[in-house]
């Protein structure tokens, strides 16, 4: 339920896997390739899925010294969980606040690796107007170069929990879990 745009951040760190490269390059999110997943228990039983469409960003990569930067938007307003009346719920006041909290922002700067592959990506998250450290987990990340168009393309998946209590959400505590999975795939486009 939660946006992390960070995922993309992580998108841009695990550029780097790529062969070295003298100066930075920019990457811009591809939105039809990019979504943010999130999960949660719900009364200890059965898990309430949904995602975010919404996302925008850019990322630096500056492969030859693994480093880089990143920020990403989510609208929280594109939230979907396949159910209209739940969407409202989540949208509502007591969950996302989307109409007095429009955005949520991931900004990161720091890419970690466990040798050439890609292990994580650390930046800050904001949502309902509070910041907090997050981390997120690569599964898996890689770039190839597309032929139609020609391009550079980065993408993964990467993975991260949130406390929802710790952004003010504690609506249906403890029936609804405080814990959500975030799950994030990303892809991003060299310009």
């Amino acid at each position: 339920m939660f946006a992390p745009r960070r995922a993309l951040v992580a998108l841009a760190a695990g550029g780097a896997v790529g062969a070295a490269h003298a100066a930075p390059q920019e990457f811009t999110i591809d939105p039809q390739h990019t979504h943010v997943h999130w999960e949660i228990r719900h009364f200890g039983t059965s898990t309430s899925r949904g995602r975010f469409d919404a996302i925008t960003g850019s990322i630096t990569l500056d492969r030859e010294s693994h480093s880089g930067s990143a920020s990403f938007t989510i609208a929280t307003g594109a939230v979907s969980t396949g159910f209209a009346p739940f969407d409202g719920v989540v949208r509502g006041p007591y969950v996302l606040a989307t109409t007095e909290y429009p955005s949520a922002y991931f900004v990161a700067q720091r890419f970690s690796f466990d040798g050439e592959r890609l292990a994580s990506v650390t930046g800050e998250l904001t949502l309902r107007n509070v910041s907090q450290t997050l981390t997120l987990r690569a599964q898996r990340f890689s770039c190839r170069q597309a032929t139609e168009p020609a391009r550079e393309v980065c993408g993964g998946d990467f993975d991260t929990r949130i406390e929802r209590s710790t952004f003010g959400i504690t609506h249906s505590l403890p029936f609804v879990a405080d814990s959500v999975r975030v799950l994030i795939e990303i892809e991003a486009v060299r310009q």
